[in-house]
């Protein structure tokens, strides 16, 4: 079963909305472990809008199991990695006016830029990731970069307002699983993935990780973290539900 990447962004969300030392994100990944978390994931984005450089530093003394951390392809964040070593880095494409990721990382398209990121990233003994939409051209990219891994974007399986377009999204995601495995690189999923869509996505066998964030952290706000996070890992466990 793939692991379970849980992200804790938004707990810091409701934090700097008050700019008050609670919810301790901290804290959330402690649970989040507890909980059967195989990762914890965090986005310091360089607006510092919700994680902030002393959580990371904190995260990285207390996280047990692998700390992936999300980032720009930019000095100043490769700086940041190079001096905290998470386990892991997943390079995503950053605008300060978005809400949240918009979509996959033009790897083909960025690829001059990405080539001394990913192997300055990779010389410091960090698993670098590219966050790529679920298109072949950029999973091939991201083997000639040298990247260890790939996530595949699964927000337009997410967003489907139908099945025929859940299913067309769900095999677009599933080919560009395959050929990264064949290629030889990890592939994680992630964007957009709840309770309710999870099963599909984790009963596919190429996929070592998930990436959630956002439900896990609603549904925790109701049930706590810990709790939050046993739920979906049972989901994963178990698979699609089956309709009679």
């Amino acid at each position: 079963m793939a692991r379970l990447g849980v992200n804790i962004d938004h707990v810091a969300t409701v934090r700097q909305a008050r700019r008050a030392a609670e919810p301790d994100p901290v804290q959330a990944a402690v649970l989040a472990e507890l909980g059967g978390a195989g990762a914890i994931t965090v986005h310091l984005r360089q607006d510092r809008r919700h994680i902030q450089d002393r959580d990371l530093e904190v995260l990285r003394q207390v996280v047990r199991t692998r700390l992936n951390l999300e980032m720009a392809a930019t000095q100043e964040m490769m700086r940041v990695a190079l001096t905290v070593k998470p386990e892991q880095a997943t390079l995503v494409p950053e605008r300060r006016e978005e809400l949240t990721t918009e979509g996959g990382l033009d790897a083909v398209l960025n690829s001059v830029q990405l080539k001394p990121i990913v192997k300055e990233l990779g010389s410091g003994g960090i698993e670098v990731s590219l966050f790529v939409d679920p298109d072949l051209e950029q999973v091939k990219e991201a083997h000639k970069l040298d990247a260890q891994a790939v996530e595949i974007n699964t927000a337009a399986y997410a967003d489907a307002r139908d099945a025929r377009a859940r299913e067309a999204a769900l095999r677009r995601i599933v080919d560009a699983a395959r050929l990264a495995r064949r290629l030889g690189l990890a592939v994680h999923a992630g964007h957009g993935l709840t309770y309710q869509n999870v099963g599909v996505i984790a009963s596919q066998s190429e996929f070592a990780e998930l990436n959630i964030g956002h439900s896990i952290v609603s549904r925790a706000v109701l049930v706590g973290m810990e709790r939050a996070v046993r739920e979906m890992v049972e989901l994963m466990r178990s698979g699609p539900v089956r309709q009679g």
